[in-house]
């Protein structure tokens, strides 16, 4: 079965509410291809990689959660940028990217989709007065010492966190996929016993150690494979179409 391109941007819009999140790129379609949709293959970075696995697997859509176009950028079509353009354009892919309407949905989020891979109970918003933050704040249903937690994670995401040991154990998380380790301050102050987030910055550690919490970095990419997953099975269950997640490693 295929649908029109323009009714799955619409649905994907809809769903993700993406005209109302004000973020540092364009949300929704950023490249068209072709006017009919039949297979999704989706990931987490338009990268060449990934864009190439896409054409072998004969992709109508690139569902993405880190496009193009962010603000800042040289615009100039050159370079990297040129040769990813040119290898969607030239096999009609169209590619569709949400970035903060993907990260903060209720259902298919990517922080209320990593609580789930990790078995953490959602309990609200990292600053509930705050509607620009991205973070939650949950419970684990039993606590565990740090490196206990961060063996989870390891398990789970397949990757070797980085660990900031605290001396509690952990039962009260706060979490935001990606780079959020701006968040911190935050997750401090809502009383974690934990803060996870995808990356580090030098004064991260600081801000752990000298409030006594435990921290771990579990990588961007690695925190953010789960959101976009989600709306490419909701998509594909929508409209009766195929729907193929290709994840390509990326270790940071």
């Amino acid at each position: 079965m295929a649908i029109a391109l323009a009714t799955l941007v619409e649905e994907a819009d809809r769903y993700l509410n993406a005209a109302r999140i004000s973020d540092y790129c364009p949300n929704g379609l950023q490249v068209e291809g072709r006017p009919q949709v039949r297979r999704i293959v989706s990931g987490v970075t338009a990268s060449q990689a990934l864009i190439e696995a896409a054409v072998e697997a004969d992709a109508d859509v690139l569902l993405v959660h880190h496009g193009y176009f962010w603000k800042g950028e040289n615009p100039c079509i050159t370079g990297m940028k040129r040769r990813r353009l040119q290898t969607l354009l030239a096999n009609d892919i169209s590619l569709l990217a949400y970035h903060l309407p993907l990260d903060v949905h209720s259902e298919v989020g990517n922080n209320v989709q990593l609580a789930a891979q990790l078995g953490i109970t959602v309990e609200g918003a990292l600053e509930p007065e705050n509607p620009r933050t991205v973070g939650l704040i949950g419970s684990l249903a039993e606590a565990m010492s740090p490196r206990d937690f961060a063996h989870h994670v390891h398990q789970v995401l397949g990757r070797e966190p980085l660990l900031v040991e605290g001396d509690a154990m952990i039962r009260r998380v706060g979490w935001c996929t990606g780079g959020g380790q701006g968040y911190i301050d935050q997750a401090i102050a809502a009383g974690v016993d934990l803060y996870l987030t995808g990356e580090a910055s030098e004064q991260t550690f600081h801000s752990a150690r000298e409030n006594g919490i435990s921290f771990i970095a579990a990588g961007h990419h690695a925190t953010e494979r789960y959101g976009v997953q989600a709306l490419g099975d909701y998509l594909a269950r929508r409209f009766a179409i195929e729907h193929l997640f290709i994840d390509c490693p990326n270790p940071i």
